[in-house]
């Protein structure tokens, strides 16, 4: 598909903002999959380009994290395999099975996920005992998201998020950079499985991923200064977008 350097230039601007707002509460999505169809890239081939540039993002933004000690990736090996093997089976299960169940789920457990965090202040804003082992944690939550985001996706990173502040007591700013790895992990076997199938369209993939790769650092960086109160009030925002989006797409 052959683009003009203006869109082109506009989707470099799209993957920024979104690679700006997925490293600090993840959504980025919510971004460029719509700008992705506005330019008229048929809805397969946008899935499967998006992934290519988000994999961009996510990899820029874990690899800052990690540089700036918010995140030791060695330490979350359980959860990097098991989100892998989780994401395959979605990969392979969506292919077989309807969405629109799941679509519905979605959107009542964001908003479920909306008001607890919204009436919790306190929530994540320390550190505290962890509820569950940390190996347990990995495997079954590995397992259970990386399984979601391979068959669907949306709020990938608020369900991570949440899930490493409530069950193993992390604050904010650790979980939002832990969640750059796992959300990593699966958008790089979706990508494989898209490579594989030829649907991504490389030059609207890679003007867009430069643009994640500027966001994600920003982003991320931005994280490391800011108190986690500027992190839960950014989270607040993209996850009520997500739900907004998601159910304009659904049921209008």
């Amino acid at each position: 598909m052959d683009m003009g350097t203006a869109t082109l230039f506009l989707l470099f601007l799209a993957g920024l903002l979104a690679g700006f707002i997925d490293s600090i509460a993840g959504g980025g999505g919510i971004i460029t999959v719509p700008a992705l169809l506005a330019a008229g890239i048929p809805p397969h081939q946008a899935l499967a380009t998006n992934k290519l540039q988000s994999s961009c993002g996510s990899l820029t933004a874990a690899a800052n994290y990690s540089r700036l000690g918010l995140m030791n990736p060695g330490e979350l090996i359980i959860g990097f395999v098991f989100s892998f093997l989780g994401a395959v089976g979605g990969a392979i299960t969506v292919q077989f099975f309807s969405a629109d169940f799941l679509e519905n789920l979605i959107i009542i457990m964001l908003v479920i996920l909306f008001v607890y965090t919204l009436f919790s202040p306190q929530l994540g804003l320390r550190q505290r005992p962890h509820k569950i082992n940390h190996g347990v944690f990995y495997v079954v939550f590995g397992l259970l998201i990386g399984f979601y985001d391979g068959f669907f996706g949306p709020g990938t990173g608020s369900f991570w998020t949440i899930s490493l502040v409530v069950l193993l007591g992390l604050d904010l700013k650790q979980a939002t950079a832990q969640t750059k790895l796992f959300n990593l992990t699966s958008n790089v076997v979706a990508l494989a499985v898209f490579l594989y199938s030829g649907l991504v369209l490389w030059r609207a993939g890679l003007a867009m991923g430069a643009g994640q790769v500027i966001g994600a650092f920003c982003g991320s960086t931005l994280v490391s200064r800011k108190e986690v109160h500027f992190i839960r009030v950014f989270f607040l925002c993209v996850v009520a977008a997500t739900i907004i989006k998601l159910s304009v797409d659904r049921f209008c």
